[in-house]
C-alpha cells in the first residue's frame, strides 16, 4: 500500500469500467476508517487483479466478489494500522485459538500454533528490518475467516512433518503415538469431493501435459532447461504452462460444481487447495515411464 501522501499512479491495464467499479467498492470497503485513500485502495485491488484477471470480463466478475471489506482490514493490519489490529482481534482472535485448537486436538499445541500464526500475521522482520506479515497473502477471493483455518490447518501438518522426521519410530511407541492418527485423520481437511475431481482432471492430462507438469512442478527444473529438451524457446514452455494449469483449474470448478458446490465456494475452495492435503499421489499420476521428446 502507497504511503498517503503518495501520487496514485493510474493502471493502464484497468479500463474505465474497472476504474469505475472499484470507485463504487471502495465505499463499501469502509476503507476510511483504517486511512486507506481511494487510490491506495485502488492499487491494493489493481494487485489482485494482476494476479487473477486476464481480460476486462474477469476483472469485473472478480472485483464483484471480492470481500473488499476483509481485504482492506488485512491490509491495514499489514501496514501497522493499530485500529485495523483492534478491529482484526475482536473478530478473530478466539477464533484462532478455537480453531488451532480442534486442527491439534491439544490445548497447548494448539495455543502454540495460534501463538505462532499470530507472530507471523502481524510480522516478522526480514533481513533488511522490514516488518513482513503473512496478511499480505491474503486476496480477499475467500473469506478470511476461512484462509485463516486453511493456513492453521496447513501449518500443523508443516509441523507434524517435521517432528515426524526428527523423532525415531521407537521413540514414538515409547511416547504412547506410535499408532496415532495422521494428521490428516486427525481434522479432516478436504471434502472427498475435492480429492476425486483433483484426481479425476489429472487422469485426463495428455501425455504430453503430464511431462511438462511432473518437469516444472514435482522436478523444479526451469522453463529454460525443459524448453531446451523440447526443442522451443523457454518463453514457449512459460504460455503452455499458464494455459494448462488455467484449464486444469477450469475443469476442477466444473467438476465441483456438478457435485454441488456453489460458485462462491469453488473458488475459495481452488484458492486454499494444497495437493499435498489430498489422498492422491500426485507424482505417481503425472510421472511418465519415458520423456516426451517433443510438443
Amino acid at each position: 500500500m502507497l504511503p498517503e501522501h503518495a501520487s496514485p499512479v493510474k493502471d493502464p491495464a484497468l479500463g474505465s469500467a474497472v476504474l469505475s467499479a472499484i470507485s463504487q467498492r471502495y465505499s463499501e470497503s469502509g476503507a476510511e476508517r483504517y486511512r486507506i485513500t481511494p487510490e491506495s485502495f485502488q492499487q491494493i485491488v489493481a494487485a489482485v487483479m494482476a494476479r487473477y484477471a486476464a481480460d476486462e470480463a474477469e476483472q469485473l466478475a472478480i472485483l464483484a466478489t471480492l470481500r473488499v471489506g476483509e481485504l482492506v482490514l488485512a491490509r491495514a493490519c499489514s501496514s501497522g494500522n493499530e485500529h485495523a489490529w483492534d478491529v482484526f482481534l475482536v473478530r478473530f482472535r478466539a477464533f484462532l485459538f478455537d480453531t488451532a485448537y480442534r486442527i491439534a486436538r491439544d490445548e497447548t499445541t494448539g495455543r502454540e500454533l495460534a501463538d505462532g500464526l499470530y507472530a507471523e500475521l502481524y510480522g516478522i522482520p526480514n533481513r533488511e528490518g522490514r516488518r513482513v506479515s503473512k496478511l499480505d497473502y491474503y486476496m480477499g477471493r475467500g473469506s478470511l475467516e476461512g484462509w485463516l483455518r486453511t493456513v492453521l490447518a496447513r501449518q500443523h501438518i508443516d509441523r507434524c512433518r517435521y517432528h515426524a522426521k526428527d523423532v525415531s519410530l521407537d521413540e514414538q511407541v515409547e511416547a504412547g503415538v506410535g499408532f496415532a492418527a495422521t494428521p490428516a485423520e486427525a481434522a479432516p481437511l478436504v471434502d472427498d469431493r475435492v480429492t476425486d475431481a483433483v484426481s479425476q482432471t489429472l487422469a485426463e492430462v495428455s501425455s504430453e501435459e503430464r511431462f511438462l507438469l511432473a518437469s516444472y512442478y514435482l522436478d523444479q527444473r526451469t522453463l529454460a532447461n525443459i524448453g531446451r529438451q523440447m526443442g522451443v524457446h523457454e518463453s514457449t514452455i512459460s504460455r503452455k504452462l499458464e494455459k494448462l494449469t488455467k484449464e486444469l483449474r477450469k475443469r476442477i470448478r466444473r467438476r465441483l460444481q456438478a457435485v454441488g458446490f456453489n460458485s462462491r465456494r469453488c473458488d475459495e475452495l481452488l484458492l486454499e487447495l494444497d495437493v499435498r492435503d489430498l489422498n492422491i499421489d500426485v507424482a505417481e499420476n503425472l510421472r511418465q515411464e519415458k520423456p516426451i521428446e517433443t510438443f
